[in-house]
């Protein structure tokens, strides 16, 4: 009798452990789908800098450091992390030093970031009351956002259509 009442409380502990697992799982999924509801950022997307003379620094950099480079700079391909069989871009681009596109800053750069769920990365930073200089804008190849951090740097905010680049470029990127 007693062997009977030790294998039914052993089975009895192992069903208690199998559906506290199920359950953890559970809601470890549920809070794996909530956080992909957010947005954030993935990596960078962009690098951008005033130049004397863009298309100097362009063929400077193509013949010097063997960059790939067209009249925006050069495209940078790599493999994302997440998924190593997916391709991601980075742009690399000189613009005139008279340029107004990196204002209100003044700054002599501009940082591009990769971001998931734009719309939602750009509600959580209105909340957070982060400056936003502007609305979503979509393109063929992403939806773009500006804003400004705490030092007053302007910062581009991308969500990537990937395929566009790869479509368009055949291979004619910095890899």
């Amino acid at each position: 009798m007693k062997k009977i009442l030790f294998f039914l409380l052993c089975f009895l502990i192992l069903m208690i452990w199998d559906l506290q697992n199920r359950i953890s799982a559970q809601n470890q999924t549920e809070m794996e789908k909530e956080e992909a509801k957010k947005g954030r950022v993935t990596g960078i997307g962009g690098i951008f800098f005033k130049s004397k003379d863009p298309e100097k620094s362009r063929q400077w950099y193509n013949k010097n450091l063997g960059l790939v480079t067209n009249e925006y700079g050069s495209l940078f391909e790599f493999r994302t992390g997440a998924d190593p069989d997916k391709i991601g871009y980075l742009q690399w681009s000189p613009f005139p030093e008279n340029t107004k596109y990196f204002d209100p800053s003044t700054k002599e750069f501009m940082i591009n970031y990769r971001v998931e769920n734009i719309e939602a990365l750009v509600e959580d930073l209105k909340s957070n009351g982060v400056n936003v200089l502007d609305t979503v804008e979509t393109y063929d190849y992403g939806k773009f956002v500006h804003i400004m951090d705490h030092e007053n740097n302007k910062i581009e905010l991308w969500e990537p259509v990937d395929s566009t680049f790869t479509d368009t470029n055949e291979g004619k990127t910095t890899k």
